[in-house]
């Protein structure tokens, strides 16, 4: 599964960096966002989502909702399967758009699902 991280972070306490992790450990390959990082831990990064040279299954969001009302078009442009609201990433009017363009949108923490099994589901 293709999986985008908004808000990919290099600081290891963070969940971004978690998920990353995790995400990576579960086999999926994962497609990191952050306008000022270049590199996290060896893994490239992109500035925007258009840079994503892939479809995306699943875009999982770790920015707060004003960072992402300022991103919706190119979040909508993109076309996930599916959009994970982390917790303190909850945004209605993102929630909305996405839906009303068949995208699933799901408010849940990406690292639970991954640890309770429900995350490819």
């Amino acid at each position: 599964m293709n999986v985008a991280i908004i808000g990919a972070s290099p600081k290891p306490d963070r969940y971004a960096n978690k998920a990353m992790h995790k995400l990576t450990e579960a086999g999926h390959s994962i497609y990191l966002v952050h306008p000022l990082h270049k590199q996290i831990e060896g893994h490239p990064v992109v500035s925007s989502l258009k840079d994503i040279p892939v479809q995306i299954d699943t875009l999982t969001v770790y920015i707060n909702a004003t960072k992402s009302n300022e991103m919706m078009a190119e979040i909508i442009a993109l076309s996930p399967k599916r959009i994970i609201l982390n917790p303190g990433a909850e945004n209605d009017k993102l929630q909305r758009a996405a839906e009303s363009k068949g995208i699933k949108v799901k408010h849940a923490c990406t690292l639970v699902m991954l640890a309770t099994n429900t995350f490819s589901q």
